[in-house]
């Protein structure tokens, strides 16, 4: 596969032309439509169809674009192998909102001061939804919890988290899921696995919730929590962390170790990892190694 190509079908993709993509390239426009013509030609199918003055992907040139990146993406990593490069580039990572507020920021200091030619970008959104990006290859890697086992991704354990009640400090003492029947669940939308965890609990004891305020921020939903709004879960970590930052008029219940325990981790697709995300699994490796003794 001509990698110059490669590059060239890339540019058209992302500028939506040929003009725009020979701009980009420091190329004549007629040098881009060949390269392009080679590439259908050597495939056998249409990669761009032209609609309201742009060059838009063909379904064939979506399913080859996935492709052309990775083939690129493994070509710059090949480069920088052979010649010893330390990680560069841009490197895109999916996180839990409340990965992202109470674990990420010492990780990523550490990280960024290792290899600061390396842009980390953040994604926040639940774990189906960050899974889904993964596997779509919109992201590279992901901080997700609960992770149902796939052949086609990786893990690396993480963050160990406990998960707690918190519910108005007025609210009768709370011992098992029919203590909170009547409530209002505040929650994250449809695939969080905190969610999952919450209704299992409930689901266990019978409990079937009928009022359900989603909400995609753990500030917002531990406020609406103290305001009296109804009950939810949380990472003990983000309530810390959120506690820290200014007192919340909550009441915390721990819960049973089966729903309380969870790890979150990072994924990837399997095989494929970058300079920049090895890096990043390194330094989450090194979470997990204990401390040296000193003495």
């Amino acid at each position: 596969m001509d990698f110059a190509a490669l590059q060239v079908f890339k540019a058209v993709a992302d500028e939506g032309g040929i003009s725009p993509a020979a701009r980009k390239l420091h190329r004549v426009q007629s040098n881009v439509t060949t390269r392009i013509q080679g590439l259908e030609a050597s495939l056998g199918t249409q990669l761009f169809v032209r609609a309201q003055r742009r060059l838009h992907l063909s379904p064939a040139g979506e399913v080859f674009r996935r492709y052309a990146e990775e083939m690129l993406r493994l070509a710059g990593e090949a480069r920088s192998a052979v010649a010893g490069d330390p990680p560069r580039g841009v490197l895109r990572v999916g996180t839990l909102e409340s990965t992202a507020a109470s674990r990420l920021p010492p990780l990523l200091a550490r990280y960024h001061a290792a290899h600061p030619a390396v842009t980390v970008e953040l994604e926040t959104g639940t774990t189906d939804a960050l899974v889904e990006a993964v596997l779509a290859r919109r992201i590279e890697a992901a901080f997700v919890a609960d992770c149902r086992p796939s052949p086609r991704l990786e893990a690396l354990p993480a963050f160990r988290e406990e998960l707690v009640l918190v519910a108005p400090r007025a609210h009768p003492a709370v011992r098992r899921a029919s203590d909170v029947r009547a409530d209002t669940l505040i929650v994250f939308p449809t695939g969080c696995a905190y969610r999952r965890r919450l209704q299992a609990w409930l689901g266990a004891d019978g409990v079937v919730p009928d009022k359900v305020l989603e909400l995609a921020s753990y500030h917002a939903i531990v406020a609406c929590v103290a305001a009296g709004a109804g009950i939810a879960i949380v990472p003990r970590s983000v309530l810390d962390t959120i506690r820290r930052g200014r007192g919340e008029g909550v009441a915390v219940h721990r819960l049973g170790r089966d729903t309380a325990a969870t790890t979150t981790a990072l994924v990837w697709r399997k095989g494929e990892a970058s300079a920049p995300l090895k890096a990043l699994q390194a330094a989450v490796a090194a979470l997990r190694r204990p401390a040296r003794r000193r003495g």
